[in-house]
């Protein structure tokens, strides 16, 4: 596996340990639809959320949440969307997204609710 996908991986599974620490039931990881990857899909209460992932070390250029651009967000909505009509789940939906700063073994981590909503 390259350097940047067992970062990517490092991330997706602290942000899952992390969203199970807050309440969180996880209800699906690295899910596809079509051109969609749904990266964290859990719920709490009465709310769907789809966890979208990023993960940078210290010193990157960018910021984890910044890569979340227009594009990204279609598809994710897309993907949503799937998951929605397959699961036939009757709750709201929201996305999120978790930054993650990896600094050796310590992390920062940004948890955005209601990061980015549907276009009408």
């Amino acid at each position: 596996m390259s350097e940047h996908n067992e970062v990517g991986k490092q991330g997706e599974d602290i942000a899952a340990a992390y969203l199970q620490q807050q309440g969180y039931e996880l209800l699906g990881r690295n899910l596809f639809f079509r051109k969609a990857e749904l990266d964290i899909v859990a719920r709490k209460g009465g709310d769907l959320v789809f966890v979208e992932v990023k993960t940078r070390s210290k010193g990157a250029l960018m910021s984890p949440e910044q890569a979340v651009d227009y594009r990204k967000q279609k598809f994710i909505i897309e993907g949503a969307a799937a998951f929605i009509e397959q699961s036939d789940l009757d709750l709201d939906a929201r996305f999120d997204i978790i930054s993650i700063v990896l600094n050796g073994d310590d992390s920062e981590i940004d948890h955005i609710e209601n990061a980015f909503y549907p276009s009408t």
